[in-house]
């Protein structure tokens, strides 16, 4: 990243965000449970809205106080049994899962267990607990609690959190978490409260959550972006009238929160028989992230852009089949709000251009003609089309990296042999509709040339120089073209519009 960009110094929030979860679980002398809600590892939403944000800087949090934190992971079985994908890694939520267990160990933090909420016997989280079991991990069950949410006495009893199994833990902060949002992270943090005072045992709860960001404005876009990434959710900011009542200080919260607030206090004072510890919703957060702003120029540009792309992002999961109408709606209106169209991600244009100059000159492959553009870190605009030997994804990521190690456009880094030997194996081996390398291929082509081609090389020793760099497609990717940007770490929006007219491609 191009350090004048950077509007978030991550060293100060690191220290911030430390000392607050550290003073949090000193007011309470059993042990605290901390939900902790958005993503631990690869955050790319807060790294994407705060420049120099690192994704992974929470879990650096727990790392420097790895003594005193186990972890508990909650996942919904509904999601395991809907085989749930989290769209920025292409994978289930049980495989999340799995990924957060081994994430947290190589770290060195201890994973106290998993739990599967809201059971019901599914099949494939009975399968899921067997796979845990027979690898050493141990699981719990939670079934839904009963009497939630209007019967607070049969809620806070042995028939609500007491039937419950308790979850062993041993050290003073643990740390709940879980794939995605509806895991089970807040009933799952209640049902310990629950089961520790009835022992004597005096825990507390609070929550770890990075947006909305609590004391930035309302209509700060850093605030709108996180309404953009949550508009299927059909979550809202809105200032919380609990903390302005209590403090006379403005505080922003989400809907969701707010609405919920009175019921938990409620629940928290029952079981625990005394005034609860949180006048508002916002009292309940450890978020020090407005520690670690020191550009707000820099961080309201960079989150206007992301606005740009959720919206484009919804608009291709609603072609997809996968998302709605009332979410394109939503981050219209944001957008309308902040004055922004897609044309102020520069890269739109520059890949539109880009087509038409490709159908101009008769490029494409079968009359079809795609096309797509990067934004390199110093601004520099790059523009790649298809070909029968490329996609257009590909070409740009060539045209990129010959950019950057000063090879000129016409030269060939990847040999005609080694093209020729890949069709030939999607054509004639693998009996492939489309024979044109995807950006996963040409970066395994790459690969090949470079240890026989000196101007490949240097080619490749740019691909890392391309992690955060802004991509648009005027199409849809195709899998090896998402996987293989993906992999790279570049922000790609596209047209929600099909490459082609074939229904499934091959």
């Amino acid at each position: 990243m191009d350090t004048s960009q950077i509007g978030f110094n991550n060293q100060r929030y690191l220290e911030a965000q430390t000392r607050a979860i550290t003073e949090r679980m000193k007011q309470f002398s059993g042990k605290l449970y901390l939900e902790c809600g958005g993503k631990l590892l690869f955050d790319y939403h807060a790294s994407r809205v705060l420049p120099g944000f690192d994704p992974n800087v929470k879990m650096q949090v727990f790392e420097h106080v790895r003594d005193l934190i186990d972890v508990i992971i909650c996942i919904h079985a509904g999601d395991i049994e809907k085989k749930k994908m989290r769209g920025d890694f292409g994978i289930t939520y049980d495989a999340d899962a799995l990924k957060m267990i081994d994430d947290f160990t190589l770290r060195g933090l201890t994973v106290a267990g998993v739990v599967i909420t809201r059971y019901d016997s599914q099949p494939s989280a009975e399968q899921f607990i067997n796979l845990l079991n027979r690898r050493g991990i141990t699981t719990y069950t939670h079934r839904s609690t009963k009497g939630y949410p209007a019967d607070i006495d049969r809620i806070v009893s042995s028939e609500g959190y007491g039937s419950n199994p308790y979850i062993r833990t041993d050290r003073p902060i643990s740390v709940v978490t879980g794939p995605g949002p509806g895991s089970g992270k807040l009933a799952t943090c209640l049902s310990q409260l629950y089961h520790d005072h009835q022992k004597g045992r005096k825990s507390g709860y609070a929550k770890f959550e990075t947006f909305p960001i609590w004391n930035l404005s309302l209509k700060h876009p850093v605030n709108i972006a996180y309404e953009a990434a949550t508009a299927d959710l059909g979550d809202y900011n809105q200032i919380d009238h609990f903390h302005l009542e209590a403090y006379q200080q403005q505080a922003v919260n989400y809907n969701r929160d707010l609405e919920a607030f009175p019921l938990l206090k409620r629940i928290i004072e029952k079981i625990t028989g005394e005034s609860s510890f949180y006048r508002s919703p916002t009292d309940m957060g450890v978020n020090r992230c407005d520690e670690g702003i020191i550009d707000d120029e820099q961080i309201r540009h960079a989150a206007k852009q992301e606005i740009i792309r959720r919206y484009f992002r919804v608009s291709c999961e609603y072609v997809m089949g996968i998302g709605t109408q009332e979410s394109i709606d939503r981050i219209k209106l944001l957008m309308d709000e902040l004055d922004l169209t897609p044309s102020h991600r520069p890269m739109v244009t520059a890949a539109v251009d880009a087509r038409k100059r490709a159908k101009q000159r008769g490029k494409g492959k079968d009359g079809i003609v795609c096309a797509a553009a990067m934004q390199l870190h110093d601004g520099k605009l790059v523009a790649g089309s298809n070909s029968d030997t490329l996609h257009a994804s590909s070409a740009l990521l060539l045209n990129a990296v010959k950019h950057l190690a000063g090879i000129p456009k016409g030269i060939d880094i990847i040999p005609k042999n080694i093209m020729d030997s890949i069709q030939y194996l999607k054509r004639d081996v693998l009996q492939g509709r489309r024979i044109s390398l995807d950006a996963d291929e040409v970066l395994i082509a790459l690969a090949m040339s470079a240890t026989s081609n000196p101007s490949a090389q240097a080619a490749m020793e740019h691909l890392k120089d391309l992690s955060g760099a802004e991509v648009h497609l005027t199409h849809l990717p195709s899998p090896g073209d998402e996987a293989g940007l993906r992999k790279l770490g570049i922000n790609v929006t596209s047209e929600p519009k099909f490459a082609t007219n074939m229904l499934l491609e091959g």
